[in-house]
């Protein structure tokens, strides 16, 4: 799936924010603040009883839990895979020739139902700025334009994970669906989330999980 299919769906990510300005990231989300540990750094594993199509088979990647809700990133969803250098142009930022970003691919993935036109970067810990914050060991979390300018000069973190909008719960939503056994919950690692087989990763998460059913 590249670029061009998904015209619709880029022009939602190139009209984020102008090259030069903030990309709402997780401090600017209703209901942020500091990280709370209870769920943070978890895996929501759907299960098959899982009636939301938006949500079938998702494996999320949970960065805030407590009482006023909780919020988190789909990471097994794809939109389309291109040219980061494609993507920049969106946002209006001009890429020089001493730059890596024409050849250096990426995919954009869906992250969840709201804000579905702000982009956020889940990235290895070996980069970060003004918004980057760290959610578990080896995983951060940034939302300026500035982490995808990094990686088209080849200065930006080794491995990264590009997501349209989030998903996020009222207080106690969450719970009363893991209650009623949407959801089942996995340590999350590193390596399944930067994994670049999207297609296993509910599979491997859901092991990792058990099963109750």
């Amino acid at each position: 799936m590249r670029w061009s299919r998904f015209p619709t769906i880029l022009a939602l990510a190139f009209l984020v924010a102008p090259a030069a300005g903030p990309v709402q990231g997780a401090g600017d989300v209703p209901g942020g603040g500091a990280f709370d540990p209870h769920l943070k750094g978890q895996f929501l594993v759907a299960t098959p009883k899982m009636t939301d199509p938006r949500f079938r088979e998702a494996v999320i990647f949970m960065v805030d839990h407590d009482a006023n809700g909780a919020r988190g990133f789909v990471v097994n969803r794809v939109f389309g895979r291109g040219p980061l250098s494609h993507l920049l142009e969106g946002f209006g930022v001009r890429t020089g020739d001493e730059d890596t970003s024409e050849s250096l691919e990426i995919t954009l993935h869906y992250g969840g139902p709201v804000k579905p036109r702000r982009v956020f970067v889940l990235h290895s810990d070996d980069y970060a700025d003004s918004t980057t914050a760290e959610v578990i060991a080896g995983v951060s979390l940034s939302a300026r334009l500035k982490v995808l300018k990094s990686l088209a000069r080849g200065e930006g973190p080794s491995r990264v994970l590009v997501v349209l909008g989030y998903a996020s719960w009222a207080g106690q939503q969450l719970e009363g669906e893991l209650d009623r056994d949407d959801w089942l919950t996995a340590p999350a690692d590193s390596d399944l989330i930067f994994d670049d087989d999207d297609a296993t990763k509910w599979q491997s998460a859901f092991a990792k999980a058990g099963s109750r059913l």
